[in-house]
């Protein structure tokens, strides 16, 4: 039965999503004295504790141990046939991810933060009004974090694609799979790819065109292409799926490479997984109802301060379609509180020169304009490159190579860093200091003059001609 007006529940700041900018948003208007309440139909911690960052970070880890064993013998290690259990992995994954969801909820109780769970559909009362198992819920301000989902296939669009899982399903997964085929090239795709071969299974990935990672710097698509090919990957290129289809022995996936016509097919497959991108989590939640404006995505707009063209509804992270990023949605979700709750009015997040890493094999790390943006928006003959390709001490006495490559994009006649692209052992963690750096506006000059650290790959940064 559906609550009457009068039975209205009223917060200062209304949380729709108990994912990582809705929680941080929450907690920290409440620290900022605000009454506020977070709604969530899942689990807490959202993508990226559950099924995103997290978990892939942990089977990425189990990846890289996996490639580690390559290299033992080279270094005077004798190790004989080593066994992976993946039952064990995942056990031990599930159980941490569990312990997750119970700091995040102890974090909320702490902060005296009510949580309301349930699924979230905006009425049509007067005043913005919020739905739960039939209660009702209003406040002043009322932030959508709803963030995303992976995009699915439908059997219309190609027969038997539901016979695939995604990102989602990844992590359900009970056992390694023997024949793996995933399809796409964007950023989960690689992970996802690189993970499963290192761990064991066969795995072959189908992109569209060339290459992976299209909207990264030509000089780490290019690249990344080349390792995963290196790392044993099935690389079919200029191809599409036009078909899956269950056999005794497994899933049958056909294939057409888009030049030739050939039609090619992929037998006694036990896992078909697709990463062909992600959608906004707004199915079911009204916002129509709201005035409030989507693109032709189905993404929120907001402007630079996170406002919908409704006045007191806001939105930050995934469900906004940029920078889909966990620490986005974050640092979003807290300049938004200060700004609603301690009055800091120019309180907004600066989306220029957001840091990313793609934990690939080797990982990858970029910051600011590619080449090509930087060509575009500050004109060719006042950009300059400097770039280098190495192969890592690390494998000075190993049989299996990787290469360390690097890229830095500068403008004008100070030469001032606008980007850094790299992919190479440790570029995930090497990225995080230089980003401080170009974040600050340094030049090549100030690079060239900091002493370098022998020998790292990172010292590389600081010694380019």
């Amino acid at each position: 039965m559906t609550a009457s007006t009068s039975e209205v529940t009223r917060f200062d700041f209304l949380v729709v999503g108990g994912g990582s900018g809705g929680l941080a948003g929450a907690r920290r208007a409440a620290e900022l004295g605000a009454n506020a309440a977070v709604i969530e139909s899942h689990k807490l911690g959202g993508t990226c504790v559950n099924v995103g960052c997290v978990p892939k970070k942990v089977m990425w880890n189990a990846a890289v141990h996996a490639e580690f064993l390559h290299d033992h013998a080279d270094y005077g290690f004798n190790v004989e046939k080593v066994n992976f259990s993946w039952e064990t992995l995942k056990t031990k994954r599930d159980a941490y991810i569990r312990r997750l969801n119970q700091i995040y909820r102890n974090n909320l109780d702490k902060a005296k933060i009510q949580t309301i769970e349930g699924r979230a559909r905006f009425t049509s009362d007067p005043e913005p009004t919020l739905e739960v198992n039939g209660r009702k819920y209003t406040a002043p301000h009322i932030l959508i974090a709803t963030g995303g989902q992976p995009s699915v296939l439908t059997d219309a669009e190609i027969p038997g694609a539901s016979l695939g899982i995604t990102s989602d399903g990844f992590f359900e997964l009970e056992s390694l799979p023997k024949r793996s085929v995933v399809v796409g090239a964007g950023y989960i795709a690689v992970e996802m790819a690189g993970i499963l071969t290192n761990l064991g299974s066969k795995t072959s990935l189908i992109i569209r065109q060339g290459e992976v990672l299209r909207n990264f710097d030509s000089f780490i698509s290019i690249n990344c292409t080349k390792e995963l090919q290196n790392s044993g990957v099935d690389l079919q290129k200029n191809a599409r799926v036009t078909s899956v289809r269950k056999t005794d022995t497994g899933l049958e996936v056909t294939f057409v490479t888009n030049d030739t016509g050939k039609i090619s097919t992929i037998s006694e497959v036990d896992c078909v997984l697709w990463a062909i991108g992600r959608k906004p989590n707004i199915s079911g939640l009204n916002i129509g109802e709201m005035g409030v404006d989507t693109d032709e995505h189905g993404h929120i707009v907001v402007d630079e301060y996170q406002n919908t063209s409704r006045p007191g509804i806001y939105a930050v992270g995934d469900v906004c379609g940029r920078a889909l990023l966990t620490p986005v949605a974050i640092a979003a979700g807290r300049k938004l509180a200060h700004r609603l709750f301690e009055g800091k009015k120019d309180s907004k997040l600066d989306y220029s020169n957001i840091p990313t890493v793609v934990f690939s094999h080797p990982p990858i790390g970029t910051v600011g304009l590619t080449e090509e943006e930087a060509i575009i928006s500050k004109g060719k003959e006042n950009v300059k490159i400097y770039k280098t390709s190495f192969t890592p001490l690390y494998h000075a006495i190993t049989t299996r190579k990787t290469s360390c490559i690097m890229k830095m994009v500068c403008v004008g006649k100070e030469e001032k860093i606008v980007g850094l692209h790299m992919q190479g052992l440790g570029c995930d963690e090497m990225l995080q200091g230089f980003a401080v750096a170009v974040k600050l506006g340094a030049t090549k000059a100030d690079f060239d003059k900091t002493v370098a650290i022998h020998p790292t790959s990172a010292e590389e940064l600081v010694t380019m001609r």
